[in-house]
């Protein structure tokens, strides 16, 4: 039996926010180049593979017909003396990302009355935040970065008013590098209500070596309005698993449960976590060669005369503007692929020592550098 359908033609079609959302663009491989070792440079991955307990922990498992513990109690357990927070203060998710479309499906969105909710960050920032905050049904407020590519606290502060329900911080910032400091984000929270979620994003928190740089954990368990991101994607080498989470006090976190997705920190996933976290020591070895090779990177930038932002992630930032994606074409044409913002900057992970080093031979030759004109 067939059904004719005699209605006019049409497309089923998506909210209409959806086709306003940027599109994300996740970093491309190099293109091969003849003669070259291609690197890929442009999604902030850790060239390094997880310290071998994960790899050993990954190759025992066998329950791939069973769903995993949809709370990630071992996982969080694990977390929860490793930061000496309580283990009903964890919530995972799929990446730090996933941890933060939780919050956002928590506490921003669309509310009864028909008006949006706010949230602020700064910009530009990581680039998922607009889509995220869109997604949920809220209105993305961006506050421009300063001249360094810092966070302009009291520019945010100032943005922040009774619609508001969120605030993000993204430190080191996404793509630019610096970190907040503890006197600068205390001094922030002094100025926003205390009905307001503040998010500390720390994806590359394990990377910071500035002295004076914000620690998530200690905000939060000072201010009840905090709530903390981290990740296993970047220290951790874990990025193709899946694993993060947000660390809140229970009066936001037993919320997060609520809307959080079922499943979505795989079994294989946990238990990779649960041993790097139990090898921390050997992480923090490779993270520090990684660091090393960050500071021999900024020192040959800065011995060209190129002029770039602080650099506490595993990334630089070199602010090319219109110049950006032909620095882009000239990288890959190395065999190195890096990450363009049109009409902003390049950010460039660091990756093997080789790569880097190329890298830092193509800046060289590069006679637009920021700092050079």
């Amino acid at each position: 039996m067939s059904i004719e359908n005699t209605a006019p033609s049409a497309e089923v079609q998506p909210r209409p926010v959806v086709g306003r959302l940027p599109k994300y663009a996740a970093g491309k491989p190099p293109a091969p180049v003849e003669g070259l070792a291609a690197y890929k440079l442009a999604s902030n991955e850790n060239p390094m593979q997880p310290v071998p307990a994960v790899l050993a922990a990954i190759a025992a498992q066998t329950a791939y017909n069973r769903y995993p513990d949809p709370l990630s109690t071992k996982l969080r357990n694990a977390l929860a003396g490793f930061l000496d927070v309580p283990a009903d203060d964890v919530v995972t998710g799929a990446g730090s990302l996933g941890a933060l479309t939780q919050i956002l499906a928590g506490f921003a969105g669309q509310n009864d009355d028909g008006v949006p909710d706010e949230v602020v960050y700064a910009w530009r920032s990581f680039e998922a935040y607009p889509i995220c905050v869109g997604t949920s049904g809220a209105v993305s407020v961006q506050v421009p970065l300063t001249a360094e590519g810092r966070h302009d606290l009291d520019a945010m502060a100032a943005a922040v008013n009774e619609r508001t329900s969120v605030v993000l911080l993204c430190t080191p910032n996404n793509p630019t590098g610096p970190v907040l400091t503890t006197a600068e984000v205390e001094d922030f929270l002094a100025k926003v209500p205390r009905d307001v979620l503040v998010v500390i994003d720390e994806a590359y928190q394990e990377f910071v070596r500035n002295p004076e740089a914000v620690d998530g954990i200690e905000m939060y368990r000072k201010h009840p309005n905090v709530a903390v991101l981290r990740t296993f994607s970047k220290a951790h080498g874990l990025a193709n698993l899946r694993v993060g989470y947000s660390v809140a006090q229970q009066h936001i976190t037993r919320h997060l449960r609520v809307v959080a997705t079922p499943f979505a920190v795989s079994s294989v996933a946990e238990d990779a976590a649960v041993a790097s976290l139990a090898h921390y020591d050997e992480v923090v070895e490779k993270v520090q060669s990684l660091v090393d090779e960050r500071t021999r990177v900024v020192a040959g930038l800065r011995a060209l005369g190129w002029t770039i932002p602080e650099a506490e992630g595993n990334f630089v930032w070199l602010a090319l503007g219109k110049d950006a994606q032909e620095f882009a074409r000239l990288a890959d044409e190395h065999a190195l692929s890096v990450r363009a913002f049109a009409n902003e900057g390049v950010r460039v992970s660091i990756g093997e020592a080789e790569a880097n080093t190329r890298f830092l031979e193509i800046c060289s030759k590069y006679p637009k550098g920021p700092g050079l004109k």
